[in-house]
């Protein structure tokens, strides 16, 4: 499940399906982790875009945190994606292994 608060940051509705497309990848692999919740807040602090994430399972084994932040909220929401794939997907091999 995911959900986002995009706080005090405007997405039109064309920005918020380009936001859930990017984070297909993370939900599949959620999925197969089972029972993934993430939870995405968005935030403009100055000039700045800070984008924050909070990862859990049901089983509270594989809760974490990421940060981003950025001069534009695409660039913040693509790291905080990379970095949830990345962590996602080596928690998936490590629970294969």
């Amino acid at each position: 499940m995911i959900k986002l608060d995009p706080g005090n940051v405007l997405l039109k509705p064309s920005q918020r399906r380009q936001l859930m497309a990017w984070l297909r990848r993370v939900q599949r692999l959620g999925q197969r982790l089972g029972g993934l919740v993430l939870i995405i807040s968005m935030q403009r602090i100055g000039r700045s875009y800070e984008v924050r994430a909070v990862v859990a399972d049901r089983t509270g084994a594989a809760t974490f945190n990421c940060r981003s932040r950025r001069h534009d909220w695409r660039d913040s929401v693509r790291e905080l994606v990379r970095r949830l794939t990345r962590h996602l997907h080596s928690l998936n091999l490590h629970q294969a292994v």
